[in-house]
């Protein structure tokens, strides 16, 4: 019967034969062995990864130097399932071949090596072999905890790996306290991933260092609205005084996202060069941008902004009017009697026909805090 078997191996399609072996498989017994180890060389990848699960499931000492030999299978699915039976087998031989797979170029057969090892009782023998097993498991996050021994692993992932890896390996890098890091994460400014260009710039921003500004002033000019916003936060934060020019003009970026930011940062960087472009903003069309500009004229602390300050007293959002009174008690405490608010008076007056109950109730109240008639 064997004999039979053997000779439908040689002679029926990929499909026929996929089925033979399957059949051999659900036998279960030692004298199918050596029909299934003929299968371990058919030209099919589903047959030859069915004759690997199948020889693993027989749990024999005398097939795991064949499942080794499939370890460096061209298909990486039969390396995968060549990895699991050996771990399913339990036999120690094939360790060290195992701890080799978890450098394999594609994460599936990572994977299988890992719970192959996890499996056998491996205990890694030094970092690197931590960490290799920590990545292969998916683990990638925990990687940090092993400090520098895991960067030269998780760059390689960075360079290699899938995209959802990669991000990974970047927002991991960046929880470990080493020189390396800032290299590495320069180098990571360059993936067109928008997600893993903004982990970077997060990291880089938490470094503040200055040799960086260069390079982030560069995704300034991203097409990708995200990036530019962490660019500016970034920039804002490592080049100080120097980032002002680059700065002023993302305050008219077409983006909301890059507005806000922007606007929030000069209130960080307290430079009154960008007073007017921020006033401007306080007539956006968004709100959190309007918000964003009125927090960076009170941290700015300009007197010149008090009279755009009085208009965004009269704000349709009543939490803005808050912040705007918050705003101008932090540049004048009495900045009611300031000759220069008067200079808004004429502006907020047309406000007093505004269609929005709230915006005309709003402008009344400041006529009266004033002890001014709108008259």
């Amino acid at each position: 019967m064997l004999w039979w078997i053997s000779q439908q191996l040689r002679m029926g399609n990929a499909k026929s034969r996929l089925g033979v072996v399957q059949k051999l498989a659900q036998s279960g017994t030692a004298e199918t062995k050596e029909v299934l180890e003929f299968a371990l060389h058919d030209s099919s990848v589903e047959v030859r990864t069915a004759a690997v699960q199948a020889l693993g499931r027989l749990k024999s000492k005398t097939v795991v130097e064949p499942l080794m030999g499939l370890l460096r299978d061209p298909a990486p699915e039969v390396r995968a399932a060549a990895a699991e039976s050996l771990g399913f087998i339990g036999e120690h031989q094939p360790i060290s071949a195992l701890v080799d797979l978890l450098r394999d170029q594609v994460p599936l057969v990572r994977a299988a090596a890992s719970h192959a090892l996890d499996r056998l009782d491996w205990q890694p023998a030094s970092a690197s072999d931590r960490v290799l097993q920590i990545l292969a498991a998916g683990k990638t996050s925990a990687a940090a905890s092993l400090g520098a021994d895991a960067i030269g692993p998780l760059a390689e992932l960075m360079r290699s790996g899938p995209a959802g890896k990669q991000l990974e390996a970047v927002r991991t890098l960046g929880r470990i306290e080493d020189p390396q890091v800032k290299t590495l994460m320069l180098e990571a400014l360059r993936k067109e991933e928008p997600a893993i260009c903004i982990e970077a710039l997060g990291t880089l921003a938490r470094l503040a260092d200055e040799s960086a500004l260069g390079p982030m002033e560069k995704l300034l000019a991203s097409d990708h609205a995200g990036v530019r916003s962490a660019a500016v936060e970034a920039v804002s934060i490592c080049g100080h005084r120097k980032s002002v020019p680059g700065l002023l003009k993302m305050l008219k970026d077409s983006s909301w996202e890059v507005r806000s930011t922007t606007a929030r940062v000069w209130g960080v960087v307290g430079d009154p060069a960008a007073g007017d472009d921020i006033a401007m903003l306080l007539s956006d069309a968004d709100r959190d941008v309007r918000e964003s500009a009125i927090k960076a004229l009170g941290g700015i602390r300009d007197r010149r902004a008090l009279p755009a300050l009085m208009l965004a007293m009269i704000d349709r959002e009543s939490s803005l009017r808050s912040a705007a009174a918050a705003a101008l008690r932090r540049i004048d405490r009495n900045w009611e009697g300031n000759p220069l608010v008067r200079q808004a008076l004429p502006a907020i007056k047309l406000a007093l026909n505004h269609p929005e109950y709230w915006v005309r109730h709003s402008t009344s109240r400041l006529f009266a805090k004033l002890k001014v008639s709108p008259e």
